[in-house]
């Protein structure tokens, strides 16, 4: 275990997000059911969301800027 508390808070979300998808989707990462395409699919996609949050606060942080 690590002594590093920003590591241990990070180690914690992961494991609180895992928890959140076993109770959302029934089923772990480790499962076999989807193609390498569509694994790379479900990134992109989850890579398009964060994009978005950016652009979000990019702009809401422009506007407190510009105030």
């Amino acid at each position: 275990m690590t002594k590093d508390p920003i590591v241990r808070t990070v180690i914690d979300k992961f494991q609180q997000r895992s928890q959140v998808g076993i109770n959302k989707y029934g089923t772990m990462l480790n499962r076999e059911d989807l193609t390498t395409l569509e694994w790379l699919n479900h990134l992109q996609e989850e890579l398009m969301d964060a994009t978005l949050y950016i652009e979000r606060l990019k702009q809401e942080l422009s506007n407190i800027n510009l105030k």
